[in-house]
Order: structure tokens, then sequence, then C-alpha cells
């Protein structure tokens, strides 16, 4: 991915170098050139076009967006009621992830959403211990959020 990006740049600069214009937009204009060639190219590169790479990282940030604005309104709604009637707890959680990279993603994502937070992480790496706020009402949100935050960091750190 790191090739693709800097023979992108090559191509812009190039193009700029060939359009005898040394500005910005004639840049930028060689930069797309070199997006559609790298494109159409993109079946004889050992790895994935970046741009997928790219989008499915701004996704990953938008689906954390979205987990922590809903997380966060459920900790409010609790927490603002006239009587705190919370039961938290520890409970484990299975993930399907590999590596240190994913696993670790994983657990920074599910400790940066409010309610819970990842305790401990097995030798393994199969397995989290998590504490909730309110386990009756947060286990299987953070189920959810476990299956969605999977899906998205597969998305980004797989070559599939």
């Amino acid at each position: 991915m790191p090739m693709q990006i800097l023979i992108n740049l090559l191509i812009g600069v190039v193009w700029m170098f060939l359009q005898d214009t040394w500005n910005v937009l004639t840049f930028f204009t060689g930069y797309l050139f070199g997006i559609l060639v790298l494109f159409i190219l993109r079946r004889y590169m050992p790895t994935k076009f970046y741009l997928e790479t790219f989008f499915a990282v701004v996704k990953l940030f938008l689906v954390f967006i979205e987990q922590l604005f809903t997380s966060s309104v459920v900790v409010i709604r609790q927490i603002t009621k006239p009587q705190l009637n919370i039961s938290p707890g520890i409970f484990s959680l299975e993930t399907e992830l590999e590596g240190e990279l994913e696993v670790s993603l994983l657990a920074l994502l599910m400790n940066l959403t409010p309610g819970s937070v990842v305790i401990e992480v097995t030798p393994d790496n199969k397995k989290f211990f998590i504490h909730a706020m309110d386990i009756p009402a947060q286990k299987e949100s953070i189920f959810r959020s476990k299956e969605i935050f999977e899906k998205a960091i597969k998305k980004v750190t797989r070559n599939d």
C-alpha cells in the first residue's frame, strides 16, 4: 500500500512536469490521473487498492463515532435518573480477531465507548474481560458493538 501511494505521488509530479505548470491544481489533476491508472492496474498489484483501505478507515472512524454517541446517550440517561439503579459487573467476551494490532484496536475502541472498560485480554488474544456499568442493560449492546467493530477492523487490517 505505501508503494501505491508513492507511485501515485510520482505520477502527480511527473504530470506537473509534463504540463510545464507548477501549481497545486496541476499536481492534483495528475494525482487524480494516477488514481485512475492505479485503479486500472489494481489486479496486478500484490495488495489491495489503497483507497479501499482509506475508505475502510473512514468507515471505522464513523462507526466508532456512532457507537460513542449511542453509548453516551445510554450512560447519560442512566446517570440522570433520580435513583441510580445499576448493577455493575464483569463478563467475558470472545473475539474472532487475530494478531495484536486487531485485538488492541478492538480493546481501545471498546474502552473509549462509555459504560464499558476492557480490564484484561487473555494471553492468547481470544477473550476479553469487560467491566460494564449496568450488566443487564449493556451486555447485549456491548456484544453488538463488538460485532460491528470486528467487521470494520477486519476490513481495515486484512487484505481480503
